[in-house]
């Protein structure tokens, strides 16, 4: 009841802030409201929100709770927090700013150089806790907080912090771009109706399609929303095409509006990159003063809603990847709760499924995690279309479906394939499929997880059948027997490799690929034909078999097959239990 009950005062806290910065308020009053908020929910002393000054020389107490307005007057005026260069050096606050981390006194009686000593002894605090305020153009102030007692912030209590400042700093960063676009607003009057106009269809869920009439109204032309894959996310006005055709994922250019191929475009801006633009097929002759400014706020409201419907989706997907991990975990789909979650998300897990595991090789350009969250998306973008929807989440280091079997068969994995392959930072996608289950989720995805790492990665759709012999292996599920029989053919190889560091298993597959030729083995391997004959013979003394007898290399193969399945069904069940 005491979590309950945390978890609510938690989300009711977020949920007031949230609705401060959508209801306009100023930056002060959502400042104030960050540091009351935090005070109440950590059981403060005292609490402040500190932001650099015009100059970023120093930072200044910008919004507090419990603290007095003397105080803050006083650090403000003649001991405001210097910025050091060096992220090591200087105040909690400088250090937390400029490491991006937290900084902690416990006892500032015994901090060397603390300067405050003389305002901190008038406010009576003995300890403080600073932890930045992080968004994804950097760190824009510290949330501090601050106790009478000397006292050791632990790393629970610096967590919750932490997880506090990271809706602070949205909430700040929101009421900042309100409060920006208000100045603008009051120096033009009929900029403060576009701002009011568009903000309100955003407000009121008008979405895209309502941002783009609002525009279209405004100044009479035709307006197409278009993302930077090349779709067209909304439109106004005379039907048009975007003159674009998509575009990489790249930071905006110095100019938000600008005439591009013979056409005015306006950039819409969110963590650093351009996800869609605005585009005036139509428009004729250069844009007026007030109807660039219109673009403009277009623009930035038009980020806040990619936001929110990012989001959102971080949201919803956040919680396909706790339900199938869940179900991969080996949780009953026939349990009540778990099949009404999943009909909440669209699912349907009343239906035979087969698991689907998709696997990419990156282009080494980038971050790999990005380019895995990227094939996720893409695999998402690609499951909204089907009915029953697939699930689809990352699990660990793989994309993962479970496709209802009324809209799966080679033709879905395939499909996947191509949606992971499609996405930014991918070289190739291999993607392996099951067979269909009604209920064993857990035991379709190992299966699936087994045949990939028994055929690799190097592309393409891997089904049991394909994999011949080593497909019926894995549908066995036990890795020991498999394991057993492996070892009593190439027991004595595995050893002596890992003894003497030798390739003999390797030599074996290579002979056995290259139907048991030795030159053909050696120009394989890059080896002296007599190098291949000497270990040959070694892999025959130690198995006690004769390759040039076909039983003894059919037993040989068989082996191979065996170790390789046992090897990833191993990997698997390892998997699972970590």
């Amino acid at each position: 009841m005491e979590d309950e009950h945390e978890l609510r005062a938690w989300l009711a806290a977020i949920g007031t802030l949230t609705s401060a910065v959508n209801a306009g308020r100023g930056l002060r009053e959502v400042l104030d409201l960050v540091a009351s908020t935090a005070r109440e929910l950590l059981g403060l002393d005292f609490c402040g929100v500190l932001v650099p000054d015009a100059g970023e020389r120093n930072l200044v107490i910008a919004g507090w709770s419990g603290l007095s307005a003397t105080y803050v007057a006083r650090v403000n005026s003649d001991h405001p927090v210097r910025l050091e260069d060096d992220e090591h050096r200087g105040a909690p606050s400088s250090r937390a700013y400029r490491s991006g981390r937290p900084a902690a006194v416990s006892d500032i009686s015994r901090e060397p150089g603390f300067i405050w000593g003389g305002v901190a002894h008038d406010q009576d605090y003995r300890s403080m806790l600073s932890v930045p305020l992080v968004t994804a153009s950097g760190v824009i102030g510290t949330l501090n907080s601050y106790r009478s007692a000397v006292h050791e912030f632990d790393t629970e209590e610096t967590g919750r912090l932490q997880l506090l400042a990271e809706h602070a700093a949205i909430a700040i960063t929101s009421a900042r771009l309100v409060e920006d676009l208000r100045e603008q607003h009051e120096l033009v009057t009929r900029s403060e109706r576009i701002h009011e106009r568009l903000l309100r269809v955003a407000v009121r869920v008008g979405g895209m399609p309502g941002i783009a009439a609002a525009l279209h109204d405004l100044l009479d032309t035709a307006v197409v929303l278009q993302d930077a894959r090349g779709e067209v996310l909304a439109a106004a006005g005379p039907p048009a095409e975007p003159p674009g055709s998509g575009w990489p994922a790249t930071a905006p250019g110095p100019e938000l509006v600008r005439e591009q191929d013979g056409h005015v475009v306006a950039d819409v801006v969110l963590s650093g990159e351009v996800p869609a633009r605005v585009w005036l097929p139509g428009h004729p002759g250069p844009l007026s003063t007030v109807d660039r400014r219109a673009l403009e706020h277009a623009s930035v409201v038009l980020s806040l809603e990619l936001l929110r419907r990012r989001t959102a989706l971080e949201v919803e997907q956040n919680l396909r990847g706790e339900l199938l991990a869940e179900l991969l975990g080996g949780a009953d789909p026939r349990a009540d709760a778990l099949r009404d979650r999943a009909r909440l998300l669209g699912h349907d897990l009343t239906r035979a499924h087969r698991a689907l595991v998709g696997w990419i090789e990156t282009t080494g350009r980038g971050s790999a995690a990005l380019a895995r969250r990227r094939a996720t998306d893409e695999a998402n973008r690609l499951a909204s279309t089907i009915t029953p929807r697939p699930l689809v989440a990352q699990h660990r280091d793989a994309v993962v479906a479970l496709w209802p079997e009324s809209a799966t068969g080679p033709r879905a994995a395939e499909a996947l394939r191509r949606a992971l392959a499609a996405a930014v930072g991918v070289a190739s996608a291999t993607v392996a499929v099951s067979e269909p289950t009604d209920h064993e989720f857990a035991e379709a995805y190992r299966t699936a997880r087994g045949a990939l790492a028994v055929a690799g990665y190097g592309g393409g759709v891997v089904t049991l059948d394909g994999l011949g012999v080593a497909g019926l292996l894995l549908r066995l599920g036990d890795p020991e027997p498999l394991r057993g029989y492996a070892e009593r053919t190439l027991g004595p190889l595995l050893r002596h490799d890992e003894q003497h560091g030798t390739a003999l298993v390797e030599t074996l597959r290579a002979h056995l690929a290259n139907r048991l030729d030795r030159s053909a083995t050696a120009r394989a391997l890059v080896l002296h034909p007599n190098t291949i004959s000497q270990r040959l013979r070694r892999i025959e003394t130690l198995t006690g078999l004769d390759l040039r007898d076909p039983a003894a290399a059919i037993e040989a193969r068989s082996a191979l097959t065996v170790l390789d399945v046992a090897h990833g069904l191993s990997r698997q069940d390892s998997a699972r239990r970590s």
